[in-house]
């Protein structure tokens, strides 16, 4: 055949919808001619970048716009010219070769659009195009609409372009446009199929966004026209589009009746971060999720005294509903916080309690310290960020605070606040960054003389230094970082401009904190909560034994390594969509497939995972610095017949019974237990899940100055695997950090492609039994094909009853018989037929001995079959009929 003379198809002008291109690359596939996608701008001489498409950018609505070229260089900055983080939509701006000089007579458009380079030292400008985008992994750029086509709708940013790109994807819809009108949305279209019913078509598309988009994305209305009207230059004419029945856009919002309706809407209004909130409206379809439900519960407890749980809040449909079972609460009972005697001895909380014993096992590990670095880029005012220290130091007390032994008793000592003398150092020549921080984070505390808090500033160039925090656990937890970090900011904008930072009030400290917790366990609530934890865990405490490649070590090592795990977006979107259709969070559906990466790694079926929670449960708290974390062993049972449905409904009962349960101390749990102590392993559980609901980009500009947050290459491993999750600005984050004394890189790799095979399965048919979920990849099925591709003589000088229980020594805990909804472990199936056995051989059944046994297909007649045999007798099957 003729080669092509066509070599190129590019496409400009307007955004691409890529998923229209699905049928050329069905026919045609990845071929000549080359498809490209062309993102280009008047002000910047027409092209910026470029986007060779594939047929693998159709599986994804938004418009791929590719990488800019050579001479340009590009930026994707929120208002305050801060870069966003990969996955967060911010304004596009150009720069370098290419932009014009500005507008003709038109000097204030053209400062307000070619604006001042902020990462250029030599005078550049940034041309502020408008467009919204994102970008993605290796550089890619992802278009997003126009900002002014980005509106507020109660407190939620939404981009109208992502609504339009995902309806348009859907084949029922020829052309689309969504708009914002009297705070709700309106989607405009043009249907394929004019006779559809327009109802149907509506409830359709609204379930296919549903998948996809949270529920304050998904349209209230969709207006179907013949056609969309256009200007006399063929332009979509946004103003001739007829406005919905008025009505009807006023029915949506119905307001909070009564007073604690319009309290309870309030609270959730503050903590959710939205304008208005509806008796109608649905918490977590607002943007809730567990940890801003228990500050809900928090909240109401302080301010309404009103005893609530989580379970309230989930199985409510809607304010309306959760209103009345707040009327129906009892009243709060919990004590409240007293200021506790600072001259006399302070005691230390629970979880400190166990932290000094654990300094006191090993004063010279470093498993227990918690660094964080700071990237300061511009101008810095070092004697504002000393004052700024001074000022955090004497604001908390934890930060002053040394502990010793004073006789049986521990106690911590808060020392008066002084004046805080920053350490600054050069880097050294020849000497990496990464090590000199490395160094800094592995130095050993002295719990005894402190200072618990050891802060270093590293000059790396005139405007740019790093600034590296590292605490011990004892006086700080993950939630404290980022109030450390916000109130540093907030103190340094201050000095750096000559006046006091105005930071809220602290009402207590931590160790008014550690006394009314023990006041309170020590009152009841310990026996009550404890009472549960034996109930729900039981006597018997298995370890997890994952196949390892190494043994376990005596002396348990706390060296690791993380690996970060990609979650592409058509993945996360099903598990939410499967959330909210379960009426589950996000964080559940993860725990649960977790438990079951573990049950079908291990073969166990008795699965328990260590879960970290905030445990600020008490509003006052939420603003300290201290050690207040604890961790709940969350308890996940499993059979041959589990369905995922079934196991996450388990969960959400789980996790939820644990939640009202959350304050017992985890110390006094594992000494209520008494587990077998070993110093290979921890007690209860030996893996974690860790969950985050958190803000991406800590990103923050100040006086002159950029604050960045940046990433650590340190993963100390205090468990054998810890999964990591986070949620943030819409996507979801994941990475394993492993005990490197245990695993290789390559089976974490291997668990972790496993983890993600059961994700997509578990989205696809949540309904299948966990035990019939596909784990492996398609070159892991025909490498295990391979593998059995092989036949085996069967040893046929051994008895079956030796065979088997061979077997019981090598996997007891295996499905040895199934029948029906029954099933034994070999375990199991050889202990009953010991005990038949015995009862036999007192009957006089032995060798030449001949056992009738007459009995129906069942779990029984295989027990009864396998008892003669170990008895030495022969049995002779008899008809039940």
């Amino acid at each position: 055949a003729k080669p092509l003379a066509l070599r190129s198809v590019i496409f400009g002008g307007e955004a691409l919808d890529v998923t229209s291109l699905t049928p050329w690359f069905e026919r045609f596939g990845d071929q000549a001619p080359q498809l490209i996608n062309m993102y280009g701008i008047t002000e910047t001489t027409v092209h910026v970048t470029y986007r060779p498409i594939t047929q693998a950018d159709t599986h994804n609505p938004a418009s791929p716009i590719g990488e800019a070229i050579p001479d340009l260089s590009w930026y994707v900055l929120d208002a305050d010219f801060n870069p966003v983080a990969q996955g967060c939509s911010g304004e596009l701006h150009i720069g370098h070769a290419g932009l014009a000089r500005g507008y003709h007579n038109r000097a204030a458009l053209t400062a307000e659009r070619f604006v001042p380079d902020p990462f250029s030292a030599d005078g550049g400008r940034l041309y502020r195009t408008g467009d919204l985008a994102r970008y993605r992994a290796a550089g890619v750029i992802e278009y997003a609409g126009r900002i002014d086509h980005q509106v507020k709708i109660r407190g939620h940013r939404i981009e109208l372009g992502e609504i339009e790109a995902r309806l348009q994807a859907q084949a029922q819809v020829l052309e689309v446009i969504v708009l914002a009108l009297d705070g709700q949305l309106v989607a405009y279209l043009v249907p394929g199929d004019p006779a559809q019913d327009p109802h149907t078509l509506r409830e359709v598309l609204k379930g296919e966004l549903r998948a996809y988009l949270p529920d304050y994305m998904v349209p209230t209305h969709f207006v179907l026209l013949d056609a969309m009207p256009l200007t006399a230059n063929g332009k979509l004419d946004r103003k001739a589009l007829p406005a919905p029945d008025a009505t009807q856009l006023q029915a949506q919002y119905v307001a909070p009746e009564g007073e604690l309706e319009q309290q309870l809407a309030a609270i959730w209004a503050k903590v959710l971060k939205v304008e208005q909130v509806g008796r109608t409206d649905n918490f977590f379809e607002l943007g809730g999720h567990s940890l801003l439900a228990t500050q809900v519960i928090s909240r109401i407890r302080q301010q309404l005294s009103v005893e609530l749980s989580l379970r309230h809040l989930f199985e409510a449909r809607d304010l309306a509903a959760f209103a009345q079972c707040a009327g129906q609460g009892q009243a709060a009972s919990v004590p409240s916080f007293v200021k506790a005697d600072r001259s006399q001895p302070l005691g230390l909380s629970y979880a400190q309690q166990r932290q000094w014993f654990l300094w006191q096992l090993d004063p010279q590990g470093t498993a227990y310290n918690m660094p964080a670095v700071l990237r300061l880029s511009g101008s810095l005012d070092i004697a504002a960020l000393e004052n700024s220290f001074s000022a955090l130091i004497a604001r908390h007390e934890t930060l002053r605070t040394t502990f010793r032994q004073d006789g049986e008793q521990a106690v911590q000592i808060i020392h008066p606040a002084r004046t805080f003398t920053l350490t600054v150092e050069s880097l050294p020549s020849g000497q990496g960054v990464e090590a000199i921080v490395q160094h800094e984070v592995q130095r050993p505390f002295d719990l005894e003389q402190g200072p618990l808090l050891r802060v270093k500033l590293l000059n790396l160039r005139s405007d740019e230094h790093l600034l590296i925090l590292t605490q011990h656990h004892i006086v700080s937890d993950g939630w404290s970082m980022p109030i450390m970090v916000n109130e540093l900011v907030r103190l340094y904008e201050g000095f750096s401009q000559g006046r006091d930072a105005q930071l809220a009030e602290l009402s207590l400290q931590y160790a008014d904190y550690a006394l009314w917790q023990r006041n309170w366990m020590e009152a009841g609530e310990q026996a009550r909560q404890l009472a549960y934890w034996k109930q729900q865990l039981g006597d018997e405490q298995p370890i997890l034994e994952l196949p390892a490649d190494r043994p376990r070590p005596a002396l348990q090592s706390h060296a690791g390594a993380r690996l970060a795990i990609e979650l592409d977006e058509v993945l996360i979107e099903g598990l939410k969509n499967m959330a909210r259709q379960q009426g589950v969070s996000l964080f559940m559906v993860l725990l649960a497939s977790f438990q079951s990466l573990l049950h079908r790694h291990s073969g166990q079926s008795d699965i328990r995972v260590g879960v970290p929670i905030a445990n600020r449960t008490r509003a006052e708290t939420e603003g300290l610095i201290g050690f207040f974390v604890n961790t709940q062993v969350l308890r996940a049972g499993f059979d041959l017949h589990t369905t995922f449905n079934e196991l996450l409904q388990q969960v959400k009962q789980t996790a939820l019974q644990a939640q009202a349960h959350q304050e017992l101390p985890f110390e006094q749990l594992v000494e209520a237990l008494q587990p077998q102590r070993s110093l290979s392993h921890s007690p209860l559980f030996q893996v974690i899940f860790n969950h985050q609901n958190q803000a991406s980009a800590e990103v923050r500009g100040v006086a002159g100055l950029q604050v960045e947050t940046v990433e650590l290459d340190s993963y100390p491993a205090q468990f054998d695997l810890t999964l990591n999750t986070a949620e943030h600005d819409g996507g979801l984050s994941a990475g394993m950090t492993y005990a490197t004394a245990l695993f290789d890189r390559h089976t974490i790799e291997r668990m972790a492609g496993h983890w993600q095979t059961l994700l997509r399965a578990i989205c696809a048919n949540p309904g299948q039994r966990i035990a019939e979920l596909p784990i492996l990849n398609d070159a892991e099925r025909q490498q295990m094909l391979d593998w059995n591709a092989t036949s085996v003589a069967f040893p046929s000088e051994q008895c079956i009853h030796t065979l088997i229980e061979t077997q019981v020594q090598k996997t007891p805990d295996a499905p040895a018989l199934i029948f029906a909804e029954q099933q034994l472990s070999y375990a199991q199936l050889n202990a009953r037929a010991n005990q038949l056995a015995h009862r036999l051989r007192e009957s006089g059944v032995g060798p030449d001995v001949r056992v009738g046994i007459c009995v129906e297909r069942s779990l029984e007649l295989v027990i009864g079959l396998l008892a003669i045999v170990k008895a030495g007798g022969a049995y002779v099957p008899l008809d039940p009929d």
